[in-house]
């Protein structure tokens, strides 16, 4: 690390540069990832995974503090220094991004509906697949993708690419992209869950394309499990799946506005890197929070989990500032009471679900969830044999 170090400073970033986004500052705040990268590779703590290695999530774990400090940083600019000190890294930015709808002809015609298909489309499939892999539940991944339409409906006086037309929203998204992409995702779920794993040793193989396929599978899953989110079931898991979902949607809304304010176009590498990052990062975070939320031996929620919360709400404190004279047009008022009638619908449904059903004596839904009903079958069954003992014991002192 400190011969890399040394070339770098004396020989590589050795110019005269004066700019701030010169070669020099590039170099620099690089190397400086690079080193802290490789610092918390040797320090951090593992995470859940540990294919390809232990190592590689520590290095995404520590990828997530470099973004949080670079993100801390944001939040203490305005918006115009930092599309001005985007554009000294990027002479490309720091241009007002064109407003575009797609919403202009909403006729349900194979000409129209053809207009509307670019790239945009295959990105969905291909988001939607990776969110699959993540959550690994259908019924999750179809709430989310039917509460994202609503929320382009909601911000689309601000957003103008949030506007659409009806088909689009339903059909091309939602029963076209989304779907391929669940089905698809759910299906390389499937795959892994029921795949018979051998981690057996590469000298062991005797043949060199065994050794090779092993090596392979170096990049796949020591083991699956499967999420159950079971938000029916408990309040905590009623709360838990309705605060995970909010966190999903508000990392999505995220990208839109930080992209709309800071001007970075959809295509460019900054927004790409990401969506990339938060892909790897969701990874183990979900892990993490559905262990923390079914397994009750867990105390505390992981580091991973951590970060990525960290993440995406100083992302919203910064769309939040950077948003402020920006957007004049106040939300619809029929907007705003449509989701009050939503949030009083969750209310009542929780209230019924949990409050009145132990109010009145039922069995609670908690103690009827299948992990606490499972863990109690062990107790007993591990308890039986002892006390089974005991009795015979006293008998034979009785007999005696």
């Amino acid at each position: 690390m400190l011969v890399v170090l040394v070339y770098l400073a004396l020989f590589v970033a050795n110019g005269d540069d004066v700019v701030i986004g010169g070669d020099n500052t590039k170099v620099g705040l690089a190397t400086c990832v690079g080193i802290f990268l490789l610092i918390g590779m040797l320090q951090f703590r593992d995470g859940p995974f540990v294919r390809p290695h232990p190592a590689f999530w520590r290095i995404v774990l520590s990828l997530s503090v470099v973004y949080q400090i670079i993100l801390v940083f944001v939040a203490f600019q305005n918006k115009h220094t930092m599309r001005a000190l985007l554009k000294e890294f990027d002479p490309s930015l720091g241009v007002p991004l064109p407003d575009k709808s797609y919403a202009e002809d909403c006729s349900l015609s194979p000409a129209s509906m053809w207009d509307q298909l670019d790239i945009f489309v295959l990105a969905h499939a291909l988001g939607w697949y990776c969110k699959a892999i993540v959550l690994r539940d259908y019924w999750f991944c179809w709430i989310l993708s039917v509460m994202f339409e609503f929320l382009e409906y909601t911000f689309e006086h601000q957003l103008p690419n949030f506007a659409e037309c009806w088909w689009d929203h339903w059909i091309l998204d939602v029963l076209l992209a989304n779907w391929i992409g669940i089905i698809l995702g759910m299906k390389t779920c499937q795959y892994f869950a029921m795949k018979q794993y051998s981690w057996r040793g590469v000298n062991d193989i005797p043949t060199y394309r065994g050794k090779v396929a092993r090596a392979m599978q170096q990049f796949t899953p020591h083991s699956w499990t499967e999420f159950n989110w079971e938000g029916t079931t408990t309040f905590k898991n009623f709360l838990a799946v309705i605060g995970l979902l909010y966190i999903i949607l508000q990392s999505e809304m995220n990208a839109f506005y930080l992209k709309y304010l800071l001007w970075l176009p959809p295509a460019h590498p900054i927004n790409v890197w990401r969506l990339i990052y938060y892909f790897f990062m969701a990874l183990p975070a979900t892990r993490e929070a559905f262990q923390f939320m079914s397994d009750r031996r867990c105390k505390r929620l992981g580091m991973h989990a951590w970060m990525a919360i960290a993440n995406i709400f100083t992302e919203l404190l910064i769309v939040v500032k950077f948003s402020q004279g920006e957007f004049h047009t106040p939300m619809p008022r029929r907007v705003k009471a449509a989701w009050a009638a939503f949030a009083a619908l969750l209310a009542v449904y929780a209230i019924v679900r949990f409050g009145m059903g132990s109010s009145s004596g039922t069995t609670s839904p908690r103690a009827k969830s299948p992990l606490r009903t499972s863990l109690k079958k062990q107790e007993k069954v591990g308890h039986s044999p002892k006390g089974k003992n005991n009795r015979e014991a006293k008998l034979r002192q009785k007999s005696s």
